[in-house]
C-alpha cells in the first residue's frame, strides 16, 4: 500500500516542521532564507534536503556521518534560472532538451533548462521500504518544444543509497531531442581509489575546453600527460594539478556491462557508490576538481552522451529524437556502502 501527500508551497515555512514520521522516518519541510522551499527526509543512517520545486534538487546528502557532497561556496540554495548561480547541490537534473558544457555555437546555458526548473507538483509516495519524493513540470513553448518531466528520489528504511528517476515524455506533435544527465556532486576524498566493473582504458580524457575553465601553463601541461598515457589519475593523490578541473569521459558501456557499477574508497574505508543500466545510460563522465572554494570527485556521471553541449552530441549522434507521445525513464542508484 501506497500513501501520498500531497504538498502545497504554503507548507513551507522559515521554521522547520514535521509533517510525517513512523519507526523508519521522519519528515520535516522549511523554506531557506532565500526563499526556496525544502524537504528533509530523516532515516536511521543520515538525512537528505530535497529541494521539491526547484528542479528537485537533491541539496544535501549524509549518511553514517558522512557528508557525500561536494565542498562549494553556497551555504544555501540561492533563486536562479540556470545552475551555475546555485552551485552547490549534491545532485541534479541536466539536460533536457538540451545539456552539458555549452559549445561556441550552442545557445543554452549550463547544463541546460532542467536543473532549476519550476516544478508544477510535488508529493511524497510512502511506502514499506521508503518515501519517494515525486514531482512534475510541464515545458511547453509557443513554435517549440512540449515535454513532461517527472522526476523522483527515493530513500530506503536503514539503507545509505538513494534511488533517482527521471521520466520525459513527448507531449508535442513533433520529434524532441532529450539529452539527460544525472549530475551527482561527490565529495572529494583524498586518496580516494576509483574503481568500475569496466577496464580503466574505456576513460578518454576531454580535449574541449568549456568557456567556464582557464588553463593554466601547469594544468595544459598535465593533461599533455594525461593524454599520452605518461600520467593516470585511479587514485586521487595530486589534487594541487586537478585545478582547472579535470574531466574523462567514457562511451558505448552497453559494449562491456549491462549494469554499470562505479566505486571511490577511500584509505579508511568509506566507500561511495554508483549504479546504473547501460540501456538507459550509456556514458559516463568523471569530473575532479580542488581547490580552495570547491573540491569535487565526481567519480562518475551517467548520461546518455557526453556533457558537451547540444550540437557536440548532434554531430556525434548520440541525442536521443522522442516521437510525439513517446516516453524515456532513467534509473540512478547511488550513495555509501
Amino acid at each position: 500500500m501506497t500513501g501520498i501527500i500531497e504538498l502545497q508551497r504554503e507548507f513551507f515555512k522559515e521554521n522547520s516542521k514535521v509533517i510525517f514520521r513512523n519507526n523508519a522516518f521522519a519528515v520535516s519541510v522549511f523554506r531557506y532564507s532565500s526563499g526556496i522551499e525544502a524537504l528533509e527526509l530523516i532515516n536511521s543512517r543520515g538525512k537528505m534536503v530535497v529541494l521539491p520545486y526547484m528542479g528537485q534538487m537533491i541539496w544535501d546528502l549524509e549518511f553514517d556521518g558522512v557528508d557525500l557532497k561536494m565542498k562549494n561556496m553556497f551555504s544555501e540554495p540561492k533563486r536562479a534560472d540556470e545552475i551555475i548561480d546555485t552551485y552547490g547541490c549534491f545532485a541534479f537534473h541536466s539536460g533536457l532538451i538540451s545539456g552539458g558544457c555549452p559549445g561556441p555555437e550552442d545557445k543554452h546555458g549550463l547544463h541546460g533548462e532542467m536543473p532549476c526548473a519550476k516544478m508544477d507538483r510535488a508529493w511524497l509516495e510512502i511506502t514499506n521500504e521508503g518515501i519517494r519524493v515525486c514531482g512534475e513540470t510541464e515545458y511547453i513553448k509557443g513554435f517549440g518544444h512540449h515535454y513532461l518531466a517527472c522526476p523522483s528520489v527515493e530513500m530506503f528504511s536503514s539503507q545509505s543509497f538513494i534511488q533517482l528517476n527521471m521520466t520525459v515524455k513527448n507531449l508535442s506533435g513533433m520529434e524532441m531531442p532529450l539529452q539527460y544527465m544525472c549530475h551527482t556532486n561527490y565529495a572529494y576524498l583524498e586518496n580516494g581509489v576509483m574503481k568500475q566493473n569496466f577496464p580503466e582504458s574505456i576513460f578518454m580524457l576531454r580535449e574541449s575546453i568549456p568557456n567556464h575553465v582557464k588553463p593554466t601553463e601547469k594544468w595544459i601541461d598535465y593533461n599533455k600527460k594525461l593524454f599520452s598515457g605518461e600520467e593516470t589519475i585511479a587514485v586521487l593523490n595530486q589534487s594541487d594539478l586537478y585545478d582547472p578541473e579535470i574531466v574523462f569521459f567514457a562511451d558505448e558501456l552497453d559494449r562491456y556491462q549491462e549494469e554499470a557499477e562505479f566505486e571511490m574508497v577511500s584509505p579508511d574505508g568509506v566507500t561511495f557508490f554508483t549504479k546504473f543500466p547501460t540501456a538507459e545510460l550509456n556514458y559516463a563522465t568523471r569530473w575532479l576538481l580542488h581547490n580552495s572554494d570547491q573540491q569535487v570527485g565526481a567519480f562518475v556521471l551517467p548520461a546518455t552522451c557526453r556533457p558537451e553541449g547540444f550540437l557536440a552530441a548532434k554531430r556525434a549522434g548520440t541525442l536521443i529524437k522522442l516521437r510525439s507521445g513517446e516516453e524515456r525513464s532513467f534509473t540512478v542508484v547511488t550513495g555509501k556502502k
